[in-house]
């Protein structure tokens, strides 16, 4: 019989401290709800959830023997002496392209570095609008006896004023919408690539469609909403409003299960381009078949202590182990055993 799951009691105190942090956010941003918008709480209600799962299996994920051996490593990398400047000076190239600009992906595929793109900036752009009003932290006041002039309340705080009827005033209230459209884009040229390329359709799971699908009906939902508004004198409003509200709270509730959980794994990647970095100053392994090297001794090493916690030993009698060989000796390796098992191949 398995081992039953149990919940970590660690990572839930911290998500729920995190929970107890967004509502005191919510609750003082918006001067103790006085101009909290009761149409957002089911919003909040789905972003504190989102909070609590995401903080959760981050940090189960963290502890992870293989992901904990990158973070200890990452940051011993960072801060190891001699470089402690200049990977503090690198930093910011590393958010930009890693994080910002994601050039790995365009050197794979520049469609699909499109399409990430427009997803990225899109969702980006959505949470810097939706969570601030969301949270209380920012709302609109009119300005005077005017009903076209509104100013920006940041907290307690009134920032710039605006028309509504302005090329400004219209961007601002139609941030949405624009996030809407770059998120829709990047959702077609997702589906286009996965219908037609055939190592896409190759690899494809039925969960692998679920993100898009949710990112296309907020999008879809979130813009009937506004046709509604200036097109067709409201109509079917309030029905769209519940099915758009539905579509994101389920979406924020979705974010710490499935594969757009990988936006908080990802800055991880930076620690890893800073390990890297040491294991190419340090000592290569070289391969005990060929000679050739083909990767760093701090990176072997730690890949023969983490395997064996994970279920995989590939140790040998002798002290020997088969990572200690390249991958083209590798597959010789496989290639002998499986022509000793037959009997050989000729």
């Amino acid at each position: 019989m398995g081992e039953s799951a149990t919940i970590d009691r660690r990572a839930a105190s911290w998500g729920i401290a995190a929970v107890l942090v967004g509502v005191a956010v919510a609750v003082l941003g918006s001067g103790n709800l006085r101009w909290f918008d009761a149409a957002l709480v089911g919003y909040l209600f789905g972003s504190l959830f989102a909070i609590f799962g995401v903080v959760y299996r981050y940090l189960v994920w963290l502890r992870r023997p293989p992901t904990a051996t990158l973070n200890r490593r990452g940051w011993e990398a960072f801060r190891r002496p001699g470089r402690r400047g200049r990977n503090l000076a690198s930093l910011p190239a590393l958010v930009v392209s890693n994080l910002l600009v994601q050039s790995f992906i365009r050197s794979r595929s520049r469609s699909r570095w499109l399409a990430h793109q427009l997803v990225f900036w899109g969702c980006v752009l959505a949470a810097l609008v939706t969570f601030p009003l969301v949270f209380g932290l920012l709302h609109f006041r009119s300005v005077g006896q005017n009903g076209r002039r509104y100013r920006a309340v940041v907290g307690e705080v009134g920032t710039f004023t605006f028309d509504s009827r302005s090329l400004f005033g219209w961007v601002t209230f139609h941030l949405l919408d624009i996030s809407a459209v770059l998120v829709l884009a990047g959702v077609f040229i997702f589906l286009a690539r996965r219908l037609r390329d055939p190592g896409a359709l190759a690899v494809e799971r039925s969960n692998d469609f679920l993100p898009l699908a949710g990112l296309f009906a907020v999008s879809v939902t979130g813009l009937a909403l506004t046709a509604s508004n200036l097109w067709m004198e409201g109509r079917f409003y309030v029905f769209l409003n519940t099915v758009h509200a539905l579509t994101v709270i389920l979406g924020l509730m979705y974010i710490p299960f499935g594969k757009l959980f990988h936006i908080f794994q990802r800055p991880a990647n930076l620690g890893v381009a800073y390990y890297k970095a040491a294991g190419a100053d340090g000592p290569q392994q070289r391969c005990a078949r060929c000679g050739d090297p083909f990767a760093s001794v701090l990176q072997m090493d730690d890949l023969k202590e983490v395997l064996p916690q994970v279920g995989f030993d590939y140790s040998t009698p002798g002290g020997a182990n088969y990572q200690d060989h390249c991958p083209a000796c590798r597959r010789r390796l496989v290639t002998l055993a499986q022509s000793q098992r037959v009997g050989g191949f000729g």
